[in-house]
């Protein structure tokens, strides 16, 4: 499919509360803005009734964009495949997807350390959804915030690298025990970083015991197989 020109949009919010704000407003506020937020990631479901839809979400630096690269690159030709990339400034990653293959959106936060279902549904107003298989949403790089939104995703997918410590699990338990998926990656520089698969592995276990794991290089492919099979099975299942 050929890729439309990158799309950017501009979505930086503010109003999540301040320092001034007193502690019941800020509950109250929270609460509502959580509320719409839910049913904003409703309305995105039935949207994206026919496509399989990804919330991948990790630390900076984990490899999220070279794992879509790679990706596309093998689903090529297969499955039809759209990106939302989500950071608070730049269009960088939107464009390395652009010149991937695959139609993008760039959505700009600014200051907001996370996406909202409401930017989600902004930014795929300018894809056509009827004639997608698979719509990617990268999410902003952040081990906390993006845990506790709701984008209407059918799956969320953390990511994990070999370079970020075995314990990150343990230590950001939310965005890994809510995730189908766990994705390690940079496997091809595990020896060389001193990575402790089995430490890492439980880790994951402890937290996230019902999450299907994969182990994987973005850069080398390795291990990218399983990972392919996996969206394929799960796209097949969604439109039983």
């Amino acid at each position: 499919m050929a890729a439309d020109p990158v799309l950017t949009r501009d979505v930086r919010v503010s109003g999540h509360g301040t320092a001034q704000t007193p502690g019941a407003r800020v509950v109250q506020v929270q609460k509502s803005l959580m509320a719409h937020n839910d049913a904003v990631a409703a309305a995105n479901r039935e949207a994206f009734a026919r496509c399989l839809v990804l919330n991948l979400v990790s630390s900076p630096g984990s490899g999220k964009t070279a794992l879509l690269e790679r990706t596309l690159s093998e689903l090529a030709g297969d499955l039809r495949v759209a990106v939302v990339v989500g950071d608070l400034e730049t269009d960088n990653d939107a464009l390395r997807i652009h010149a991937a293959g695959a139609p993008s959106v760039q959505i700009v936060t600014g200051t907001v350390c996370h996406l909202e279902a409401e930017m989600v549904a902004r930014a795929a107003d300018d894809l056509d959804l009827d004639s997608l298989d698979v719509l990617v949403i990268e999410n902003v790089g952040n081990l906390v915030c993006p845990a506790a939104w709701d984008l209407g995703e059918d799956l969320r997918i953390t990511l994990l690298s070999v370079t970020e410590g075995e314990d990150k699990p343990l230590k950001y338990p939310r965005i890994f025990k809510d995730a189908h998926a766990v994705v390690i990656n940079k496997i091809d520089i595990a020896e060389a970083v001193g990575f402790e698969r089995e430490r890492a592995l439980e880790s994951v276990r402890q937290v996230a015991p019902a999450a299907e794991v994969f182990e994987l290089s973005a850069r080398t492919g390795e291990g990218m197989a399983a990972w392919l099979g996996y969206l394929r099975a799960r796209l097949d299942a969604k439109r039983a």
